[in-house]
């Protein structure tokens, strides 16, 4: 049976374009003989990438310097929204690591959502999306917030006709796919190749563990740094150098899951209160934490995992073994140092890196 991580993001895209009823038939205007977008190559460590932790870049959706910055200003229209207040900005704030600090983000007309906003973080190495992985790709995940009631409650035709009437966004979307019609697979597109770009190695731990810099990190954090990637069974789910896995686990939060995660979407008893490993990178500005946001500090979290962790919840994941021997002993000590740590986890730059923000002028 194929997994359906192997489809490609194109026919994936069409599917659900054709399934979503977003295109009528429309004459394609090219750009002819003019020159297509410029390649743009990633900038990251040679650590950041290897055979176990290989980049998704699709070949369908290449990196261009046109389409990134297209889904840069994409990112920031607030024309997404029905009602034109919100956009992907307005709740993945980059000074929160494109996180929203709100436990619950507000949609249009003011509703509430159910679930935590998601950190947007190194998303090139990330197998699926949401926090009960229901998008296979970038592109099939920023598809979605625009219908979604409790987000930006539009319909594509709408947001189509606003972008193909706002000055500039034609000839935009012209240096970035030859077209100059507009239309939802492209959004998503552009979208998806802004987000790409959003990376971050460049936290205290980065300059320590892999610059060698041994003034980087304090003695506490060290400690911290230590009963992370031991006793405390942190990296068991939270791997270098993403510091997360690939996971779509059970940890334990609640002896009946409130919310199903995954299995709200796939119906199946094993997949209930499934959720995806979340990055740990910039966790200490990404608070409130859990898909409900049910923490709002990192004590909170780190005595969840000392404390509290559920060990009778159905579907308690394998991952979680260390708790099921009772092997995660934790004194305060301990714990105030593995906060230390995660604080060390925090990239500056990455938080305010103008090339993130929102442009000077829309077109």
């Amino acid at each position: 049976m194929t997994d359906p991580r192997t489809l490609t993001v194109g026919a994936a895209c069409l599917l659900l374009v054709l399934m979503l009823g977003c295109h009528s038939e429309q004459v394609i205007t090219s750009r002819g003989s003019s020159p297509g977008p410029t390649p743009l190559s990633l900038d990251l460590p040679a650590w950041a990438t290897d055979s176990t932790h290989e980049m998704i870049l699709p070949y369908d959706n290449p990196l261009t310097v046109e389409g990134v910055a297209l889904g840069r200003r994409l990112f920031h229209e607030k024309a997404l929204s029905r009602d034109g207040t919100i956009s992907c900005a307005s709740c993945h704030i980059q000074e929160h690591a494109f996180s929203d600090p709100r436990r619950f983000s507000i949609g249009t007309d003011g509703r509430v959502g159910q679930r935590n906003a998601m950190a947007l973080i190194n998303l090139s190495w990330s197998h699926f999306f949401f926090w009960d992985a229901r998008a296979f790709s970038l592109e099939l995940q920023a598809l979605a917030p625009v219908r979604d009631h409790e987000e930006m409650f539009n319909a594509w035709p709408e947001v189509l006709q606003r972008l193909r009437d706002a000055p500039g966004y034609p000839e935009l979307f012209d240096a970035a796919f030859g077209t100059m019609e507009i239309d939802s697979m492209h959004v998503a597109f552009a979208l998806a190749q802004f987000e790409r770009t959003l990376l971050s190695f460049n936290s205290p731990f980065d300059k320590f563990h892999y610059d060698c810099d041994s003034s980087a990190l304090s003695s506490q954090e060290q400690r911290g740094m230590d009963l992370f990637f031991g006793g405390a069974h942190c990296a068991d789910c939270h791997e270098l150098p993403l510091f997360q896995d690939h996971g779509v686990v059970n940890i334990g939060l609640d002896s009946i899951p409130i919310d199903r995660g995954l299995g709200q979407r796939t119906g199946l008893h094993k997949h209930m209160g499934r959720f995806k490993t979340p990055t740990l990178r910039n966790i200490s500005v990404s608070a409130p934490y859990m898909h409900d946001g049910r923490f709002a500090t990192l004590e909170e979290v780190v005595d969840f995992y000392a404390d509290d962790v559920q060990l009778n919840t159905p579907n308690f994941d394998d991952h979680m073994f260390a708790w099921k021997l009772g092997a995660v002993d934790l004194d305060a000590q301990d714990r105030a140092d593995l906060v230390a740590f995660l604080h060390a986890l925090t990239d500056h730059d990455f938080l305010t890196d103008p090339r993130f923000s929102e442009p000077e002028s829309n077109p």
